[in-house]
Formats: C-alpha cells, sequence, structure tokens
C-alpha cells in the first residue's frame, strides 16, 4: 500500500531532522500461525490458552482483526471469547462446509516458534539500520539518519524516507511473509504513535514541520505513558486531546502527572530527544536468503549457503567480532524450520571455515526441498583476543570436539543453546 505523508502548517524541510522508524508487527502471534498454515489467512484466529475440552482457565495472548471484529481482545478470558466466537478446526470447515469466517480458529501459544520468526525480521532490521533498539518480540525503533533523509524524491511525490520505510517494510513482507506498520518521523514518541495510525499493514510519514499538526487533535492516550486512568483525570481539567495536554498549564498537570509532566507535555508538542540507544551488543550475526521457488538443487543451495557465509562473516569482521558457533538453517516447505549449529573450542575470525561448516552442514538435508537457507556465527567476542588456532583434526572429519544445537537463538539474546548429538535433527514446527 501507499504511504501516506499528513500535511502540516510548515512544509519546510529540515534535512538536517533524524529520521526514525519504528516497525510493529501487526498481530504477530497470529501472522506467525499463518506462515505455517495457510488455511488462517483472512478468518479469526485467536491464539492464547485454555480452550481445549477440560481446560476452564486461559486468556487470549492475540486475536486477528478477524476476530477483533468479534469483540476478541488480548487478555480477555478465553472463556469469554470462546461465547462470542466457538471453535471451529479450519480443516474440519472446509470438508463440512462451515462458514469459517462465522466461528474462531484457536491456536496454543508457540513462543519457540514465534521467536525464530523474529530473529529473521530482527536480522533485517539490524541489516537495514545501524542503530536498532529492540522493545520486544514484535518491536523496535531504528534510527536510520545515516541511510536516508527528507530530502523529496526528484518527483516531488514523496520523501526519501517514506521510500526506505517502504524498503524496510517490503523487505519483511518478501523475505519472511509477516506484515508490519512502520511510522516515520524526527522522533521515537511520535514514530511509534505513527506505526499505530494506519494498523494493519500500515506506513505513514510525518515529515518534521508536520509533527505538532499531526499529533494535536490525537486523543490524550495516544502520546506515549498516558494510561487509560491517567487520560480519564486528565479529561476532568478539560485535557482530552495531545493538542489539550501541550497547551495545558503546567502547575495544573503536576497534580496529575507529577514528576512526569515535562516529559509528557513536550512529548505532546513532538519534543522528543531521545536517542535510540541498541539493548546490547548482539550476540549472532545471521543472513537469510529465500528462493523465488522451494528449491532441490544441490549446487543451488550450497552456493546459496557459500554466499551467505561468506557475508555472515565479512559483518562479523566489520563489526570486530570474533565467533565461536557457526550455525545454518533451512526452511522446507510449508514452514517446517531446521537448524544445525557447531561449537569450536574458541572464538575465530576464519570466513573460510564458516564457508566450510555451513556447506558440511547443509549436507545432512541432501534431496529436500529449500524454502529459505541462512548461516549465522554465535557465541560472539568482542573484546580484542587471540584468535585460537584450530587444529586440522577439530573441523576435518574428526567430531570429537564439536558439539551440535538444534536451537535457534535470536539476535541479541544470550539464552545458552541446548546441546545435543551429532545425529540428532529438530523440527521447528510445532506438532
Amino acid at each position: 500500500m501507499r504511504g501516506k505523508t499528513l500535511p502540516g502548517t510548515d512544509t519546510s524541510e529540515d534535512t538536517s531532522s533524524r529520521v526514525i522508524l519504528h516497525v510493529d508487527m501487526d498481530c504477530f502471534y497470529v501472522s506467525c500461525e499463518r506462515l505455517r498454515e495457510p488455511a488462517l489467512r483472512d478468518v479469526p484466529v485467536i491464539v492464547g490458552m485454555g480452550y481445549e475440552s477440560g481446560e476452564t482457565f486461559g486468556a487470549v495472548a492475540t486475536a486477528s482483526y478477524e476476530a477483533r471484529d468479534y469483540g476478541i481482545e488480548s487478555a480477555q478470558p478465553i472463556s469469554q471469547a470462546l461465547e462470542q466466537l466457538p471453535r471451529v478446526d479450519a480443516n474440519d470447515a472446509d470438508d463440512n462446509g462451515i462458514k469459517i469466517e462465522q466461528f474462531g480458529c484457536y491456536r496454543p501459544v508457540d513462543l519457540d516458534f514465534y521467536q525464530l520468526v523474529a530473529a529473521e525480521v530482527k536480522n533485517i532490521l539490524h541489516d537495514c539500520a545501524d542503530t536498532v533498539r529492540e522493545v520486544s518480540i514484535d518491536e523496535a525503533y531504528l534510527d536510520v539518519t545515516d541511510r536516508t533523509t527528507w530530502h523529496q524524491t526528484d518527483d516531488g511525490d514523496r520523501t526519501l524516507a517514506e521510500g526506505y520505510a517502504r524498503y524496510v517494510k517490503q523487505r519483511i513482507a518478501r523475505t519472511v511473509g509477516v506484515p508490519a506498520s512502520v511510522g516515520v518521523a524526527p522522533n521515537m514518541s511520535t514514530a511509534k504513535i505513527a506505526s499505530d495510525h494506519e494498523k494493519p499493514d500500515g506506513l505513514v510519514v510525518i515529515k518534521p514541520g508536520s509533527v505538532a499538526s499531526f499529533l494535536s487533535p490525537l486523543p490524550v492516550e495516544s502520546i506515549h505513558g498516558v494510561g487509560p486512568v491517567t487520560a480519564d483525570r486528565l479529561s476532568e481539567l478539560g485535557v482530552q486531546t495531545a493538542g489539550d495536554l501541550a497547551a495545558a498549564d503546567r502547575e495544573q498537570l503536576t497534580e496529575i502527572l507529577d514528576s512526569r509532566v515535562e516529559t509528557l507535555s513536550k512529548r505532546a508538542m513532538g519534543d522528543d530527544d531521545r536517542d535510540v540507544t541498541p539493548t546490547g551488543k548482539p550476540q549472532s550475526l545471521s543472513r537469510e536468503s529465500a528462493f523465488a521457488a522451494a528449491s532441490e538443487d544441490e549446487a543451488q543451495k550450497r552456493d546459496a549457503i557459500s554466499g551467505l557465509a561468506v557475508d555472515v562473516a565479512a559483518r562479523a569482521n566489520q563489526r570486530d567480532a570474533l565467533y565461536q558457533t557457526i550455525g545454518i538453517k533451512i526452511v522446507i516447505p510449508p514452514y517446517e524450520v531446521h537448524t544445525r549449529e557447531r561449537s569450536l573450542s574458541g572464538p575465530i575470525e576464519n570466513p573460510d571455515l564458516v564457508v566450510n561448516i555451513a556447506c558440511e552442514l547443509l549436507s545432512e538435508f541432501e534431496g529436500e526441498a529449500a524454502r529459505k537457507l541462512g548461516v549465522r556465527v554465535s557465541n560472539l567476542s568482542f573484546a580484542a583476543a587471540d584468535q585460537v588456532q584450530l587444529n586440522a583434526r577439530e573441523w576435518d572429519g574428526d567430531r570429537s570436539s564439536v558439539s551440535i544445537s538444534t536451537v535457534d537463538s535470536a539476535e541479541n539474546e544470550t539464552n545458552e543453546t541446548n546441546k545435543y548429538p551429532h545425529d540428532s535433527r529438530s523440527n521447528g514446527q510445532a506438532s
């Protein structure tokens, strides 16, 4: 869809302003379920717990927009959801001619699978921005000031910042297959509000001169930090919009907002000078690539994995990072995620070794069709240290010092991987 650049009273271009993106995945758990079950697209889907026969307690974790039309909301008791939208199986509905739109397809929460998909999205975000702040599994801020500007395109139809945001959004959809809403603005708080403005699958751009006029008519609870209770108390003072909050007497506001009065008043005016700060150094670096059509061609798969391995090793080198674990991921249609890893005796920097191990791990899947391939280096070390000199037996046929992991941890996560024997296999798709 075409992004919407909202007008403002000041249309002058401020090319020195920062360009901040807020990327928010739409109904992320539902989107992940639809990846592996295409029959769930465009029908009501509820992800939660407690809906099985005999279970009496549980809650909705995420509801699709189709389910929300029936009044289903996150954190709602699952018993209420079942009353409003009775449960049906997508396959049974097709077999029996049931109109699935009038029923809900319920699925259990599968965080392991969602984290695998989130890792793919995060890889793209880290590749598209030098500074990324991951807020949650499905939300992040990107500072892309060094990648684009607020200049207009040659045809004057949009800003370059909008074009770059569309590129990020489309890359997520094309590579991972899940929708995202993106807000673009000169600061963090406005970018977040923009990403919520036209969900789902939205792209809203707020140029530097348009921030105040964009925010002014919005409900006061749109301002990050103003919850429902605070909004009710503010309404007693006649403060119902962001514009009201920006113009209100600070002394009166202090009775309600206490120490937050200055911060929230400034945000209502569009004044937010916070920097996008990373949440920590990455624990892994990875690259992935999808085939236009699932491929069984061994030479094509090997060429793809080799290229990804070279790219990942180059990214590690650019960050002065050593790595101790080398792994691959292969997605087999429709969406079975398999991972393999090999841990070495110490951190290294050796692009050729990354290629060799990635290709060797891939050989286990000979004859399998691949929808997508990926290579990852993990257990990163950023401290200046002597590289471990591997002897030939560590990676030339002798596996006595090699361990294989079947857990694919997301970038910036620090969970230790579980080790399994070399001949074990893991299927990332839940039963």
